[in-house]
Parts: structure tokens; sequence; C-alpha cells
């Protein structure tokens, strides 16, 4: 199967009607897997009522079965189609942060797939902030079940040619909307506890939720490696490049003395870095992803950084650590994950 590749302009006037749009919804209704972007990452759809539809998902990207997925829907009536019993902080929550990159785990109605939700009596849903993503997903008619559009374990696509490097040839088209914005996925809160909790950080950071709704409670998962985690994309090793990644806690020179030693035995050994520090680092390969001073600017770049390396052969990847705050939460997260929790800490 060859990989359709529809280009859209996203400033396009009724992105609606436009043939592309159109044509890219006529695959998802007949069950067929489509990549578009969103303000996070792209993603790769499927009718989330067809539980065959959604079992091309998890063949796709070589995804676990036991690892639910986000349904993605274009206006809040669409919810009543996937949810029922909604609670009133998960109203308060998307009238203040959707559209946008938060994820709220409600309970579910029966006609959901039993595969988007991996068995659970609850379903992930949200409104992405990207008018190619609402298009298509209001021509389609359908909410659509969506995790992001690379093969499970790879850093998350944030343009199209990152979607075909992974998956051209297993998915039926792409819709090549320019590089995404947020870079990072989706926050996820559960608001089926009784206190809501951040199940995965995000591109909604928890001071934000919390000057909304109060005080949220942390997934347990997200702090203890041994706990098990409920929100997609949280329960496997994921992002990761080809290379072992470590990240390195502690000053410039630290990490320098690290790359030294490694590279005095032969290997040759990749940098990530920042813009500030770009030039402070002295390696095989060094790529600045951002600048430290706006850690939304590293969230951003982050996962095509991290496939950056995919390009150049190096044996070891070394990374700064991040402040843990802010969306620096969701940074260190996805770093510490793609590193499998590999990390070095200057004494």
């Amino acid at each position: 199967m060859k990989t359709r590749i529809f280009f859209v302009d996203k400033n396009v006037d009724d992105l609606s009607t436009y043939p592309q749009i159109i044509e890219a919804a006529s695959y998802l209704k007949r069950d067929e897997l489509v990549a578009f972007p969103t303000e996070t990452v792209y993603g790769l759809g499927a009718n989330a009522m067809s539980t065959s539809a959604v079992e091309n998902i998890f063949i796709a990207k070589g995804r676990p079965s036991d690892n639910p997925l986000i349904v993605h829907i274009a206006t809040k009536e669409q919810l009543y189609d996937v949810a029922c019993d909604i609670p009133s902080v998960a109203y308060t929550l998307m009238d203040h942060f959707w559209p946008g990159p938060l994820t709220l785990v409600l309970p579910k109605k029966d006609a959901v797939s039993p595969r988007v939700t991996a068995g659970l009596n609850t379903v992930a849903v949200r409104m992405p902030n990207h008018p190619i993503a609402l298009a298509l997903i209001q021509a389609s008619g359908l909410p659509i079940a969506a995790p992001s559009a690379n093969r499970s374990g790879r850093p998350s696509p944030t343009t199209a040619k990152h979607v075909l490097d992974d998956l051209d040839g297993r998915i039926a088209a792409v819709v090549d909307g320019g590089a995404t914005g947020v870079g990072v996925e989706s926050t996820v809160i559960d608001c089926t506890s009784a206190i809501p909790t951040i199940l995965r950080p995000g591109g909604v950071t928890k001071e934000e939720i919390e000057r909304v709704i109060g005080a949220v409670d942390i997934d347990r998962a997200l702090v203890e490696k041994e706990a098990v985690p409920k929100s997609p994309g949280m329960k496997y090793t994921h992002y990761a490049p080809k290379a072992p990644l470590v990240v390195v806690y502690g000053s410039p020179s630290f990490l320098q003395q690290v790359v030294n030693e490694k590279r005095a035995s032969g290997f040759t050994v990749g940098v990530l870095t920042t813009e500030e520090r770009r030039d402070t680092y002295e390696a095989d390969v060094v790529i600045a992803c951002g600048r430290r001073s706006d850690l939304r600017t590293v969230a951003k770049q982050l996962y095509d950084a991290l496939r950056a390396f995919d390009e150049t052969h190096v044996h070891f990847i070394y990374s700064e650590a991040f402040p843990n705050e802010g969306i620096g939460v969701a940074i260190m997260n996805r770093l510490l994950k793609a590193a499998g929790y590999q990390q070095m800490m200057e004494k």
C-alpha cells in the first residue's frame, strides 16, 4: 500500500470544504488510517467506533494492545457520543482549555470500541487546537481515535516527514499541514477521581490547571517508576532515538567530562543542549533544542532533535537535564522515558 500525501495550508479559508480534507476524511469513513497534524504532534487517526479500524492503529504502530488511545473530537456535541456522566469539573476545564492540549478522562459510552479504551470503563477525550485537525474530524463526522503517528517507541512526529519515516506504506494517507506547535503531547487529567489527577504531563501545566480548578493530584506512576500508569503513552518506553540516551544532571563541565571519557574509549558521542550552550560542548555532534530561557521552545523542538541524532550515527547521546517545573515537567518526563530512565548525576 502506498501512503497518499495531502498537502493542506492550515490558513486556507473554510478548510471543511477543502478537497484534500474531504478526500482524507473519506478514508476515515472507510475505516482506513489517516495521519494528521494537531497543535501537539501528528496523530494517527481511525474511526473510534470501529474496532477493526482501531485495530489497524495497533498493527501499523506495533503498539501494545493494553495501551489505550485518546479520542479526538471537533465539537462539544461529539463528546456525548463517547462519554457520559460528565462531572462539572470537566466542563470547567473544557471552558478554559478546549480546544487545546488537555485530555480529559471520563466515563465512557458503550459505543466506543473497547480497543480504544483497552477494556477500561473510561475514555480519554480531547479537542485539538489545530484548524486541519478540526476540519478533518468535522468532515468525517466521526470521533477519531488518534495516538501519535509514529512506530511505537520512537520519538513522536512533529512533521509529516517524521510520519512517513516511520509509517510510509503502513497507513492510507497523511495530511501534511507543516510542523506542529507545542511539540509534546497533551496533558491527561482523570476527571473521574475525587480529586482530578494528572496522569501525563503535557502542553497544559499543572500550575495552569490549578489556577482554574484548585489543587490536583499527580498519578503515582509519574513519581514512582514501579507504579502502574493509567494514561496513554505512559506504560512503555517511548520517544527513544536509535542510540542510547542518558540524561545528565549537573554542570556543563561535568557533562563535558562524561563526553570526554566516552570519546576516549573510541565512541562517537552526541550532546543534546540548548541555544545558550550550543558552543559550550566539544562532541562529535551537538544539537541545540530550543532555549533554556523559554522551555516551551525546548518542548516544541524536543522530538525533532531526538530524531535528528538518528541521521548522525552517534554511538551515545547525552542530554542536559531541565528544570522540573511548568512545561519542564513534560520535557523531563519525555526525556527520561526516551532514555529508559538512564541518568547520571554530578556528585
